[in-house]
């Protein structure tokens, strides 16, 4: 785990293509670096929540080229390393354990990222229906310590259709169903350091859960 923030740093000032191939090594030693960090964080994971078992590093760790396409920024690469672990890999809407590694912009995170529409509706309504499940999660001292917002990408208003009188609005205006906690960049190279990750994942688990259900229902 040593040679991955060195590498970010690098890249973070050298973000171009002719620097990128002149330091191949450099990088296949972080990449490999993170894909047995992440592998080991699949089998913690799979103890306490079985539908991630059989992922892999691959299916879950994303890209690290980007794709400029869209972006007014042009740097050929990103400038961290990020893996999902989901039942149904990276690309999948469902919930899942993130870990993001960026020197100064570490963290852990999980829930659904950018549902659709009719995914996004659904757990909505699912709030709606079964509130008093849904605080029991998000309102879990351990886990409001941890992850204290809820829910990115707020809609200004209640959206439309849902009762205008819901005493608890702040959980459904987001369009982004995520929670996310910082860590120090030396967490994973501490001997404990997956000891403490799982445990943050381990939190995270019962809000999964409950997006996943909803998952189940709407398939």
């Amino acid at each position: 785990m040593h040679h991955i923030y060195p590498f970010l740093q690098q890249i973070a000032t050298h973000n171009d293509r002719e620097w990128f191939h002149a330091h191949q090594q450099e990088y296949k030693a972080a990449r490999q670096a993170f894909e047995g960090y992440v592998q080991e964080m699949i089998l913690r994971i799979a103890a306490f929540d079985p539908s991630v078992a059989y992922q892999t590093p691959k299916s879950c760790i994303y890209r690290f080229a980007r794709d400029t396409r869209f972006s007014a920024d042009k740097s050929p690469y990103k400038r961290h390393f990020g893996a999902f672990v989901c039942s149904h890999g990276r690309k999948s809407y469902r919930g899942g354990y993130y870990l993001h590694l960026e020197p100064g912009n570490s963290m852990v995170a999980g829930g659904s990222w950018c549902p659709p529409a009719p995914l996004l509706k659904h757990i909505r309504e699912t709030i709606v229906d079964d509130t008093d499940h849904f605080r029991e999660i998000v309102e879990e001292p351990a886990f409001k310590k941890l992850y204290p917002v809820v829910g990115e990408d707020l809609v200004k208003t209640l959206p439309k259709g849902f009762p205008k009188d819901f005493p608890y609005p702040e959980y459904l205006r987001p369009r982004l169903y995520t929670v996310w906690h910082p860590i120090p960049d030396v967490l994973v190279t501490q001997p404990d350091g997956q000891n403490r990750l799982e445990e943050m994942f381990r939190t995270l688990a019962p809000f999964n859960r409950f997006l996943n259900d909803i998952f189940d229902d709407y398939e």
